[in-house]
């Protein structure tokens, strides 16, 4: 298979994000649907978390079982780093977009102050969008790591794992793109077309990158570190999404929605689960 068709596959895989971002435009949801997708996308993303963690992790433990300290320390090392960036950095993102956001002191009681407010305002995004914006990076990462999967898997002549792949990650990312609109729904926001398309190229795009990358690089190091990044960033937004469920009171609601989403990331990874990885 040539690379232009492996690319190709790479961006098929990557871009079914699109099918979940639509979800995005509906107007005025209930609360309950609100309080519903949010808790769906939780328990996607809860799996999401499991299944990250586990692949970084496997080849440390497979160092360790091995006896191969030196291997297994580095790789440890990798992971963790890789887990504090990805939680610490969205922290400290996070801290930084409140500052923004925050109404500047005004300069002047004159006609140039309002002005300034005007001219400030809208750049401040609310803070439903800026939670979809470090979903779609978290899961932007997990998916370059699946990229590399796939180009590495092409790279060692392996089509038709390769082929698998391709189609179980594209299962699995048409789930995610639901996953990153739902604070979106769930704050009753809703979305331009523009504003998708930017979350579908965040979190989706990177697939495209990976498999270009690991059609020419094979390196377990770098895909341990795409995986810890993405780990990191997905329990901050765990936590950031738990949160809003709590505000939302309906905790029976929000616990079967939580065990639906769980769920359906369970159903969509059974494809990938087949061809081997």
């Amino acid at each position: 298979m040539s690379g232009p068709q492996i690319a190709l596959l790479g961006a098929i895989a990557g871009f079914t994000i699109y099918l979940g971002l639509p979800i995005g435009r509906l107007r005025n949801p209930a609360p309950r649907l609100r309080a519903g997708l949010n808790a769906v996308a939780i328990g996607i993303l809860i799996f999401l978390l499991w299944d990250v963690l586990t692949a970084a992790w496997e080849p440390t433990d497979a160092a360790l079982g091995d006896r191969h300290w030196l291997t297994a320390a580095k790789d440890g090392l990798v992971l963790a780093a890789g887990l504090a960036v990805g939680l610490l950095g969205l922290v400290h993102y996070d801290r930084w977009i409140a500052r923004r956001r925050a109404p500047p002191a005004p300069l002047s009681k004159g006609p140039g102050a309002s002005a300034v407010t005007e001219e400030l305002s809208p750049r401040a995004r609310s803070r439903a969008a800026n939670l979809a914006l470090m979903i779609a990076t978290g899961i932007g990462l997990h998916n370059a790591a699946e990229g590399l999967a796939i180009g590495n898997s092409a790279a060692k002549g392996e089509i038709s794992l390769a082929l698998l792949l391709v189609i179980g990650f594209g299962l699995h990312n048409a789930t995610e793109g639901f996953g990153i609109v739902a604070p979106l729904a769930a704050e009753g926001e809703r979305p331009s077309w523009g504003f998708l398309a930017l979350l579908g190229l965040i979190g989706g795009g990177p697939t495209f990158v990976g498999t270009l990358i690991g059609r020419q690089v094979v390196n377990e190091t770098l895909g341990i570190a795409f995986l810890g990044l993405a780990a990191g960033s997905i329990l901050y937004v765990v936590i950031e999404l738990l949160a809003v469920a709590r505000r939302a009171g309906m905790k029976e609601l929000v616990t079967w929605m939580i065990l639906l989403g769980l769920l359906v990331g369970f159903a969509t990874d059974a494809v990938v689960i087949a061809a081997g990885v």
